[in-house]
């Protein structure tokens, strides 16, 4: 929930909080509370609307999935679909299972039972079991990380070239981050820079562009403005966006900035305690009191 809480001293009648959507809100209420008055407030969600707001087309889909990390059951028997280019932003209380699912789709947890099937009509594959690597590269499902993630003293050209790891030759990585560079002259003027001398907003430019490296058609995104300043944040998203509806890449993020996420996402869930509670458009869920009330401040 909050990244910061001020405790209330004395007669105190108000208290500030750093909240779920990196705004102020009035008062503080715990990681617990928001759990219970989310759980509160979960709907019954058919997978006749979870087609639904997929267009009837999934691309990616999870089938009544049970995943977690060791024995411990995070997911408990979730469904998600999303259409080829689409984005759907999942958010919730910490501890909700909404990084699990990206973890689960891109091979980093234990799956219980379930399946995961990524693709266009009769063609799909179930990656359910895949490892990440054969996900990257034969499912075109990548993993975008959390902040920090480039090689600082690389130069970021050199970076680029580790996006392309499982390429068959290294002639065909350097090609795809000639393509990058075309693609963002603001990498391009520093192909030679270390990595570690880029802003904020460069560097995670940098580790969404090593992600398409190998061409992916489905991306997952782990707090894309985490860290970032207010101004690098919209930049991010516009890369997004670009990626999304001139590219069709397929968008499932998690992203901390609640309200930013649903502005720009096509679909929102709300997890809670691993299950789903809410679905909607992402503008639906912004225009939700319930929702508002707990993760956007209002």
């Amino acid at each position: 929930m909050a990244d910061e809480v001020e405790i209330p001293d004395g007669d105190e009648a108000t208290s500030r909080a750093r909240g779920y959507h990196m705004g102020d809100v009035e008062t503080v209420i715990s990681v617990e509370d928001v759990n219970r008055q989310a759980k509160a407030m979960a709907e019954v969600i058919g997978l006749d609307k979870i087609g639904e707001l997929a267009n009837n087309d999934p691309y990616v889909s999870i089938n009544n999935l049970k995943a977690g990390y060791g024995k411990m059951e995070i997911l408990h028997g979730l469904n998600l679909q999303v259409a080829k280019g689409q984005s759907l932003c999942l958010i919730g209380p910490n501890g909700a299972g909404k990084s699990t699912i990206l973890h689960s789709i891109f091979g980093f947890t234990n799956i219980f039972s379930g399946e995961i099937l990524v693709g266009d009509g009769d063609d799909k594959m179930d990656v359910t079991h895949l490892t990440s690597s054969q996900k990257l590269k034969n499912a075109g499902i990548a993993y975008i990380l959390q902040d920090k993630s480039v090689f600082p003293g690389m130069t970021v050209e050199e970076n680029l070239l580790m996006g392309g790891y499982l390429k068959d030759t290294t002639a065909e990585s350097r090609e795809a981050a000639e393509r990058v560079f075309e693609k963002y002259d603001r990498l391009a003027k520093r192909r030679n820079h270390p990595a570690g001398v880029l802003s904020g907003g460069e560097r995670r430019l940098l580790e969404i562009s090593r992600a398409l490296v190998m061409g992916p058609e489905v991306l997952l995104v782990d707090e894309p403005s985490i860290g970032l300043e207010p101004r690098f944040i919209d930049m991010v998203f516009e890369i997004l966006d670009d990626l999304q509806n001139a590219e069709g890449k397929t968008i499932i993020m998690v992203e901390q900035n609640a309200k930013k996420g649903l502005e720009f996402a096509d679909i929102g869930y709300v997890l809670v305690s691993g299950e789903l509670a809410i679905a909607g458009k992402g503008n639906e869920l912004l225009e939700n009191p319930d929702v508002g009330r707990l993760f956007l401040g209002g």
